[in-house]
């Protein structure tokens, strides 16, 4: 009885085995190459424990050996042992991070706001010498102009005024942003100067002062524009008022000549 019940293990052993498809050979075929890399790297460790000088007789096995060993089996790699650092985690190594984590944020704030201020800058002075540039030309004109081409010039003075009254809220909006990101950047490299990051205090130090840079470039250029908005200003309230006089002035000789013809 027993040697039939063997016989029936056998034979549903056998069926079992007829009904293997062709992933589960891929599968076993994969795990004997594993299996014969890893009895390889056994065999090479084994060697090496053997040599003279690697291991006295009688000697346990390290466990750093077996471990590796171990996983070489596991993953069917063979490779030679290695040593893993162990990195500090001390109090002072933390602090020192968490401060070169917040000087690298404090300088992309930084950066931000200062491409904005820049850019809100340069777009202000684009549009006052737009404005200016429109006014000469019109105050160069009096008294040639069509009334539709004065309208026209008016028109486009008038749109010019209002864009760069728009940047120029623009410009403190930003100004008031790029403030607080300079004051917090300061900080931000005292602390990581404290605490052991002079690298990262140092970088962002430098990256504070080419901001500035940048920022008093772009004052001046909208400096520049202001001052020759004035200028124009001056020269219009001129220009207009020899023009009024002169329209006057023709209204008398008008009269004067009407009159003449009276007489």
């Amino acid at each position: 009885m027993q040697a039939v019940r063997q016989c029936t293990v056998c034979a549903s052993r056998a069926t079992g085995a007829l009904v293997w498809n062709q992933t589960d050979m891929s599968v076993l075929r994969l795990n004997k190459s594993s299996l014969r890399r890893g009895a390889a790297c056994i065999r090479f460790l084994s060697s090496e424990s053997r040599k003279p000088g690697n291991q006295k007789l009688g000697e346990p096995t390290k466990p750093s050996h077996m471990s590796i060993a171990s996983l070489s089996v596991a993953h069917g790699l063979c490779a030679a042992p290695f040593t893993q650092q162990v990195e500090n985690l001390s109090h002072d190594s933390l602090i020192r991070r968490a401060a070169t984590v917040v000087t690298d944020s404090s300088c992309t704030f930084l950066s931000q706001t200062t491409l904005a201020y820049v850019d809100a800058l340069t777009e202000y002075s684009k549009a006052v010498h737009s404005r200016i540039a429109f006014q000469r030309r019109y105050l160069a004109s009096l008294g040639k102009l069509t009334q539709a081409e004065e309208d026209s010039f008016q028109q486009a003075i008038n749109s010019w005024r209002a864009e760069a009254s728009e940047r120029l809220v623009e410009c403190k909006r930003y100004e008031s942003a790029w403030i607080n990101a300079v004051s917090l950047c300061k900080m931000a490299a005292e602390a990581a100067c404290a605490s052991g990051a002079q690298q990262a205090s140092n970088s962002l130090r430098t990256n504070i002062q080419v901001a500035q840079s940048q920022v008093e470039d772009a004052l001046k250029l909208s400096a520049e524009a202001d001052k020759k908005l004035a200028e124009t200003k001056v020269e219009e309230i001129q220009r207009m008022a020899e023009y009024t006089s002169f329209l006057e002035d023709s209204e008398e000789r008008e009269v004067h000549e009407a009159y003449l013809r009276e007489d």
